[in-house]
């Protein structure tokens, strides 16, 4: 991944949930150019958000060892702007998983209004249908990013809820 739109994790299940937040801010160079004097988080971003939170979830189930790349975006709704100084949680959960692919859902919220929902499927590439081949190397969870992801994933572990980091 060459940009992570997500800041950190609060929850993990794994194998079925995952709860991220991302801390929206101006210091974030396409704020300035969307829309000028208006900046507000593109929509697009906010479905990549998910598509992180999400897939991380879903590589996590297999432990890292499928290479998964977002398939489809099944829904993407949304219902609120989103601002620079917003704390986004984004509350991905696995619908079904098979070899080949996994569905989720997510909410985005901010507080407890409802920003976008945004349903989301992968594809484990190496299990195509098709038969098509991809390099042997792990080009989507690379030894980088485990590397990254373990410690985030060992912190939060004992974080049972973005309340309990609050009061806690």
């Amino acid at each position: 991944m060459r940009w992570i739109w997500i800041d950190k994790f609060v929850e993990f299940h794994s194998g079925q949930r995952a709860v991220a937040i991302k801390n929206v801010t101006l210091a974030e160079e396409h704020l300035h150019d969307h829309f000028p004097g208006f900046p507000v988080m593109p929509e697009s971003l906010m479905i990549e958000a998910m598509a992180q939170t999400s897939g991380i979830l879903v590589g996590e189930a297999k432990k890292f060892q499928e290479k998964v790349i977002l398939a489809k975006i099944k829904k993407a709704v949304f219902f609120h702007y989103v601002r620079p100084g917003d704390t986004l949680i984004l509350d991905a959960k696995i619908e079904s998983i098979a070899p080949e692919a996994a569905s989720t859902s997510g909410k985005i919220t901010l507080g407890k209004k409802l920003i976008a929902e945004i349903d989301l499927m992968f594809s484990h590439i190496d299990q195509n249908l098709a038969g098509k081949k991809f390099p042997e190397e792990n080009f989507v969870f690379t030894d980088t990013f485990e590397l990254l992801m373990h410690d985030v994933l060992l912190g939060s572990a004992s974080s049972n809820s973005p309340e309990s980091e609050q009061n806690g």
